[in-house]
């Protein structure tokens, strides 16, 4: 290949098995240089960084891990694309650094093999040796060096050792010339590959060689193959099979055997083994952490830590966020005149703003523990646990942390996907992890099972009706997940559930500055993608509750109660009558209250909501019930603050107010005085928003992870249609029971 020492800019390309510490040495060499996207039509995320060495600047790239370059999906075909220059959005790589673990070196270099016949420069980092020298493994660097052909280099990117020589021997391979080809396969495999290769003007010779190892469709839709072409060269790939039967190499096997016989001969001499010192404590540890039993009490163990910690440490820091933007927009409307402007500023920038930030606490919280978790290697052995459940429903171990994460909140659930190799079972678990009941959702339940479920108590008070009815609401989104990810996965994403394979990485001390990368580089994300989505819909539903504002003669009535009650109170403060004046206030707060319900009524989503109300009449709701719903969209927990105002009460729903809220609802009535909420239309009501996609900001995290639009649709529609249906089916039946 062409020289690359005259470029000012070189792009170096990490790759690795998982569990190498790849990413740690990405992170330790790019430092705060890193930018993170998705790779333009696909969802595998695209990491880079930049790093500037000798005056020259390098544009690494961080691969996902894998433990082979045959691409099984489109994920996969990315990676050999960008090692093979393939894609435009990345340059040719011009050095190629190939992770390997000094622990597990003969697992690691199956991988180097393939890497080694890409035709670029390639540097090996060994990783991990302080680890396999602890379990008794030396490996011998200047020996397997020489072996390979390439320079091995050791570091330990956690405390900075090793990087300036892997800098400095990634220099030296980009000046220099390409190492030979690791002569792997036998004669015959290689001389039907030049064949094929002949009549295959342009394509790679490595893609030649994935195709007659049959390595699937992916390498015939990258490369574009259809009609009659495609056809052709099936009938020459299967001709060149048959010849290797007769000649005793069956593929893919001959890949196996012909990879592992080099490995072998590439690491004779160079890793020296300690005697068999008899079970170790890490394969005692192992043995219980992965115990159905001793396992699964560690496993809760850690999750009610971490839940909790989702809960309850989030909580200051969300009250601070919550507090500094309830002073700012207050400092706002102190500041501007009343109007259309200050509303705007206030009630549609600032909160949409701190509707978005007010997440970061979950967020930041959530993904540094389960970075922590997974640095220490505790996460993989929680998922090998979980996956004799998860097989059931379709799903392999690695969804089982994304789903329980999405109790708490839809957001850091859906982002933790990131972990799940399958492209199929990464969709799937996005799909219904929204279905989780997420806090966000409580306000709602605690509402109404407050107001209409009867306080009975059995067992002698050990078990409680409305807490029942809380778990039920609970369980109503893990069995329609359950259902629904059997479904998708065996239509819309129709596809056996994987294997799962998973090496158990090595026990170690997690990396603060790992830690701490992953946490900011994910709230980046979501503040920088998600965040403008948010943002967006927060102000375009602030207008929609806004416009078009009553007449003045309408609200004149409205207005002369509201000037009446200001004077009242007024002459009360002047007489020092501190109980006459309490009560004139609260009359000033009633009349405000009524005014902003006689708006929002008057706006565009409460005329929606009466235009919609025929479709929402078999649920049992009236209009007021689907405007809340139509509102509660950017987010189901303003749920509440919008049944305050459009019942009259306000949208600061607490303490006084909120027991204002529970008479009200349980005072409305239809025109014809029939009361509105009853118990089937209570639960009715839970069971919609239990099912509903009503939060903007989980669509936009789809919509972010999946890298389209498409994916976010389906799971608001799909959520939507069972929503209507669970709500449906909830009030019709339970009207027969409770009639």
């Amino acid at each position: 290949m062409p020289i690359a020492s005259d470029k000012s800019t070189w792009t170096i390309a990490l790759v690795g098995n998982p569990n190498t510490g790849k990413s740690t040495l990405f992170g330790a060499l790019s430092g705060l240089a890193q930018r993170t996207g998705n790779y333009p039509g696909v969802t595998v995320e695209k990491k880079t960084g930049e790093v500037i060495h000798d005056g020259r600047r390098w544009l690494l790239v961080d691969l996902p891990g894998t433990y082979s370059l045959s691409p099984r999906s489109p994920d996969e075909m990315v990676t050999v694309d960008v090692l093979l220059g393939r894609r435009g959005d990345v340059p040719p790589p011009d050095v190629i650094v190939c992770v390997a673990a000094a622990g597990n070196l003969s697992r690691n270099l199956y991988l180097a093999s393939q890497v080694l016949e890409l035709g670029r420069p390639v540097v090996i980092a060994l990783t991990m040796n302080d680890l396999a020298e602890a379990e008794g493994t030396k490996v011998d660097v200047e020996a397997l060096a020489r072996n390979l052909g390439v320079p091995v280099v050791p570091v330990q990117a956690r405390r900075g050792e090793g990087l300036e020589a892997l800098k400095d021997a990634v220099e030296k391979a980009g000046a220099g010339a390409a190492p030979a080809s690791a002569d792997v396969f036998p004669e015959e495999f290689r001389r039907e590959v030049d064949g094929l290769a002949a009549t295959m003007d342009g394509t790679p010779r490595y893609l030649v060689e994935r195709l007659l190892l049959d390595a699937g469709s992916y390498v015939e839709e990258g490369l574009g193959l259809a009609g009659r072409e495609r056809d052709a060269l099936r009938s020459r790939l299967e001709a060149a099979r048959a010849r290797l039967v007769e000649v005793g190499w069956k593929t893919p096997d001959v890949e196996t055997a012909s990879r592992f016989a080099w490995v072998a001969r590439a690491t004779d001499g160079t890793v020296i083994h300690a005697g068999d010192r008899g079970p170790r404590v890490v394969d005692r540890v192992d043995w219980f952490l992965t115990h159905w039993f001793f396992g699964s009490l560690v496993l809760i163990g850690v999750l009610l830590l971490t839940f909790s910690a989702v809960f309850s440490w989030a909580n200051v820091p969300m009250d601070w966020i919550d507090a500094g933007f309830a002073s700012l927009g207050e400092w706002v409307e102190a500041t501007l005149p009343e109007g259309p402007i200050r509303d705007l500023i206030v009630g549609g920038v600032v909160a949409g703003v701190g509707g978005v930030v007010i997440f970061l606490p979950q967020i930041l919280i959530l993904i540094g523990l389960l970075s922590i978790l997974e640095e220490c290697g505790y996460l993989a052995r929680a998922a090998y646990l979980m996956d004799r459940i998860m097989v059931h429903v379709g799903l392999s171990g690695r969804s089982f942390i994304p789903l329980l994460s999405s109790f708490a909140c839809a957001i850091p659930g859906v982002m933790a996907t990131r972990t799940i190799e399958d492209r199929r079972d990464r969709l799937t678990t996005i799909l219904i992890a929204p279905l989780m009941s997420c806090s966000a959702r409580l306000p709602v339940y605690t509402l109404l099972i407050g107001a209409f479920i009867p306080a009975r108590a059995y067992l002698d008070g050990w078990i409680q009706l409305q807490g029942l009815t809380l778990l039920g609401m609970y369980l109503v989104g893990v069995v329609v997940a359950a259902a629904m990810a059997l479904i998708l996965k065996r239509t819309l994403l129709r596809g056996g559930t994987p294997a799962f394979v998973m090496e158990l990485p090595a026990y170690q001390w997690p990396s603060p500055f790992v830690v701490v990368r992953r946490m900011l580089d994910r709230a980046w994300d979501f503040l920088s993608n998600a965040g403008t989505i948010i943002f967006a819909v927060s102000v375009v539903m602030w207008g929609l509750l806004y416009y078009p504002r009553l007449s003045a003669e309408d609200m004149a009535p409205l207005a002369a109660l509201q000037a009446q009650a200001e004077a009242e109170m007024e002459a009360a403060k002047s007489s020092g009558d501190e109980e006459a004046a309490a009560a004139a206030e609260a009359a000033v707060k009633e009349a405000e209250d009524h005014i902003a319900g006689a708006q929002q009524r008057q706006s565009i989503l409460g005329r929606m909501g009466r235009w919609i109300e025929p479709a929402v009449r078999p649920l049992g709701w009236d209009w007021r019930l689907g405007a809340a719903a139509l509102a509660s969209f950017p987010a189901r927990e303003v749920v509440v603050s919008t049944l305050g105002v459009i019942f009259d009460v306000g949208d600061e729903v607490e303490d006084e107010n909120e027991q204002r809220l529970v008479q009200a609802v349980q005072s409305a009535s239809w025109p014809d005085g029939r009361p509105l909420f009853t118990i089937p239309v209570a639960l009715s009501v839970m069971v919609f928003f239990a099912l509903c996609a009503q939060c903007v900001s989980t669509l936009a995290v789809i919509w972010r992870e999946t890298g389209s639009w498409t994916w976010p649709a389906i799971a608001f529609a799909y959520m939507t249609g069972l929503a209507y249906i669970g709500a449906l089916l909830t009030y019709q039946v339970g009207t027969r029971l409770f009639s």
